[in-house]
């Protein structure tokens, strides 16, 4: 009889529980984005050569991992997400999910053919206070949604001489990188996140890309106009080179009744607003205006802060959770866990997909 994962009386509506064992993960690309995520994630010391060779192997030993965490360049998410989920082993792949849509389609066909786990690495959307702030939403709070801004500003190709940087150098190569680099790489990080926290699905963009320092293959900026199902509209701006911005990925959700504020450089706060009333401040603890769905993903008590490794922490706690479900044979509600899914990913890649269509075409809407 195989192992039980999960305990045999589970309560959903408590923190998340222990499984019997840790799952063993096994990591794909070694880069700079794999060291964060292995902060948070327990490490294999196991090595191949290629996708295939680790999918069949670990596939076939009893100790084999239960999962991978694919962190390479853009260009091979595809063909390594593929090769692990066809061996049965579960995925979590870093974003943007592939740089073509029949790719990003592809994955999901298979996903939901093998019946495996697939989450996609937006970690920024496992934050506890954007979990509370899409609960917010959610509840009508803040009444009907009637706009929504995002933007994503940092500085880091601010230098003259970046592009010459080992580590910058695939991320402006269109053949690695896909036809964007801003845009795929921080522009898919905040139109997921409007998204998950409104609920709303973005429909339709209108999009410019800019070369705002050195000369580059790809872009460094965009600036977007959108729209939302329901006709709400937005904006999306993204760049690197805004000098005093590191981690600058803010969210503006505006309704009828109230707004909702975030700001990744101050993860621990979301600013909340019902019009005629005080500003609240709801800060990332337990209790004090957090709800239960969001206290599941706290780490520490209030006043100890948390940060970027918990969020991704988080991900991987709710990954780890529907891979123990997923061999369990369990059921679980559809709202205990609400890790970025394989779908999301593909929209990523869509959103993408327009984004360059809408700019080869001088900026004008397209149609996701």
């Amino acid at each position: 009889m195989a192992e039980r994962l999960l305990p045999e009386n589970l309560n959903f509506d408590g923190p998340f529980p222990r499984l019997s064992r840790r799952l063993r993960l096994g990591v794909v690309g070694g880069g700079r984005i794999s060291v964060t995520q292995a902060t948070a994630a327990r490490m294999t010391d196991r090595c191949y050569a290629s996708f295939e060779e680790m999918a069949q192997a670990e596939a076939a030993r009893t100790d084999g991992v239960d999962a991978v965490m694919i962190t390479t360049p853009n260009h091979v998410h595809f063909e390594g997400s593929k090769a692990f989920m066809e061996a049965g082993i579960d995925v979590l792949c870093d974003k943007p999910l592939t740089n073509e849509v029949a790719e990003a389609e592809g994955l999901e066909e298979i996903a939901a053919r093998t019946g495996q786990v697939f989450a996609v690495g937006y970690a920024m959307s496992c934050f506890p206070v954007i979990r509370q702030a899409k609960q917010i939403v959610a509840d009508g709070a803040i009444g009907k949604i009637n706009q929504i801004h995002v933007e994503f500003m940092q500085d880091w190709m601010t230098p003259e001489d970046v592009a010459d940087a080992p580590h910058v150098k695939w991320r402006l190569d269109p053949k690695i990188s896909g036809p964007t680099s801003c845009v795929g790489d921080i522009g898919t990080h905040a139109a997921h996140l409007a998204s998950f926290v409104s609920g709303l699905p973005l429909t339709d963009l209108r999009a410019e890309f800019h070369v705002c320092g050195a000369p580059k293959p790809l872009e460094d900026t965009v600036l977007m106009f959108t729209r939302y199902q329901n006709e709400v509209p937005g904006t999306l701006m993204a760049t690197r080179l805004a000098p005093g911005n590191r981690g600058g990925l803010r969210l503006r959700i505006f309704g009828s009744e109230g707004g909702l504020e975030w700001d990744l450089e101050n993860s621990e706060q979301l600013k909340f607003n019902r019009f005629g009333e005080p500003d609240r401040i709801i800060s990332r603890g337990h209790g004090h205006g957090m709800g239960p769905g969001a206290e599941r993903l706290i780490r520490t008590a209030r006043g100890f802060p948390e940060g970027i490794i918990e969020a991704w922490a988080n991900l991987y706690t709710e990954f780890a959770m529907a891979v123990a479900a997923r061999r369990d044979g369990v059921t679980v509600p559809t709202d205990w866990l609400a890790y970025p899914s394989v779908e999301q990913g593909a929209d990523g890649v869509r959103f993408i997909d327009a984004s360059v269509r809408s700019h080869q075409s001088g900026g004008g809407w397209v149609t996701l």
